[in-house]
């Protein structure tokens, strides 16, 4: 066994790369939020993550292969993070987890809603929505007319908040 795991079980060798308290909120809000800025992961972190620890993990999952970070080319003091394949691959892990959390956790219906919709589109929504990434953050080409699904999501999401704002 490599001296730099704790033991060789794939569960643990993700913990040791995702098990931290914030990684997975900087993925989701980049898959999901399509933040792909350092202030814009910053000043739209629902959960308030401190600047030092967002510089951190973005260094992290540069470091670990889940993302790439590129120079933006409109701005010489700003960078551009982009999901790799092996963060892509997470999408039906996020699906499972908001599912398990909109069972037995005290979800907001806003947060929830693209949860629902993943979890009701199951794998072949997960596969469009994973190949959609791909063109977003690889370059990879989609068919002509493809259906976004992060606009979905995003539209549904709009339309709780508008929902709840009316009934306020």
């Amino acid at each position: 066994m490599d001296d730099r795991h704790r033991s060789g079980c794939p569960i643990n060798l993700t913990l040791e790369i995702l098990g931290d308290r914030w990684s997975l909120i900087v993925i989701r809000d980049i898959m999901f939020g399509n933040r792909r800025h350092f202030r814009e992961l910053l000043q739209n972190s629902q959960e308030g993550i401190a600047s030092n620890i967002l510089a951190d993990r973005l260094r992290r999952l540069v470091d670990k292969g889940l993302l790439t970070r590129q120079d933006d080319p409109t701005h010489k003091q700003k960078a551009i993070y982009s999901l790799t394949e092996m963060a892509i691959d997470l999408v039906p892990l996020f699906a499972h987890m908001g599912a398990w959390g909109r069972r037995h956790l005290p979800a907001s219906e806003e947060l929830s809603i693209r949860a629902e919709l993943l979890e009701n589109g199951g794998l072949r929504l997960w596969e469009d929505f994973m190949d959609e990434l791909r063109a977003k953050h690889l370059g990879k080409q989609l068919p002509p007319g493809t259906p976004s699904v992060l606009g979905r999501l995003t539209e549904a999401y709009l339309d709780v908040v508008a929902k709840k704002k009316q009934s306020a």
